[in-house]
């Protein structure tokens, strides 16, 4: 069976990139598969970075202002000033300074670009993805990790935000899944983006957000296609897009996704 089909693996199997992650990068600075920054015209203001990302921290212990809180190696000319500035920033995110940042401590710490707040679910998803040792908080390594992460999936957000809403609507995310290796069919992206989108089915007015995917949620749903298309993807160990499943294994399958 070819492999043409909505569903059925690409040739080079079901995706690409490791556990929860983005696909590998592209050429430096542009993003992935994107063209150099210097492409791209002025982002519209936005919050912690084009799309969101972490909040400015108030205080002294956060960076100067007017620094990239997402490069922290920018503005450094060597790797103890990066490290610094990135303590910094932990030690602002770690407010009850437990040497750990706890999920209620991150969720207050990550913010959209329009300044709302990340979706809980994400937050529990990067928690999820970021806690390697499993003890329910991020330690000081890991939320290096989870800072990277962060900051890569803006050179995403950003690429395929082709019409500087500041967020993604269905034409964007199909490009995006597309260019991942995900051949969704046209009513499964449609579900997906009603899912992701809280702002779709609003009347548009005067004081409603612009529909659209926020970079939070839009994160999420890249996430959660990779992994359910991983877990088809074990089962499938034929490689013709069809699986046998009973109950037992169908729901073993989706309750131990993270």
């Amino acid at each position: 069976m070819s492999y043409g089909g909505y569903g059925n693996p690409p040739p080079g199997g079901y995706g690409g990139g490791g556990y929860g992650g983005p696909p590998p990068p592209g050429p430096p600075g542009g993003g992935y598969g994107g063209p150099p920054a210097s492409a791209y015209g002025a982002p519209p203001p936005a919050a912690g970075g084009y799309g969101g990302g972490f909040a400015p921290a108030a205080g002294a212990r956060g960076p100067p202002p007017g620094a990239d809180p997402q490069s922290p190696a920018k503005t450094s000319h060597s790797p103890a000033v990066s490290y610094h500035r990135l303590w910094n920033w932990f030690t602002a995110v770690d407010t009850d300074r437990s040497g750990h940042i706890t999920a209620t401590e991150l969720e207050r710490a990550l913010i959209n670009g329009d300044w709302t707040p990340f979706d809980l679910d994400t937050v529990k998803m990067l928690m999820s993805i970021f806690d390697t040792d499993r003890s329910g908080t991020i330690g000081f390594n890991e939320f290096s990790g989870l800072w990277k992460y962060i900051k890569d999936w803006q050179n995403v957000f950003k690429h395929f935000d082709r019409d500087r809403s500041g967020t993604i609507d269905g034409n964007e995310l199909r490009e995006a899944l597309a260019q991942f290796g995900y051949n969704l069919s046209p009513q499964l992206l449609d579900i997906l983006q009603k899912k992701y989108d809280v702002k779709a089915n609003q009347t548009a007015g005067r004081g409603v957000p612009t529909p659209g995917i926020s970079f939070d949620r839009f994160v999420r749903a890249c996430v959660v296609v990779k992994q359910l298309s991983e877990a088809f993807g074990r089962l499938d160990t034929d490689r013709d897009g069809w699986i046998q499943i009973n109950y037992d294994g169908f729901m073993h399958t989706v309750l131990t996704l993270p």
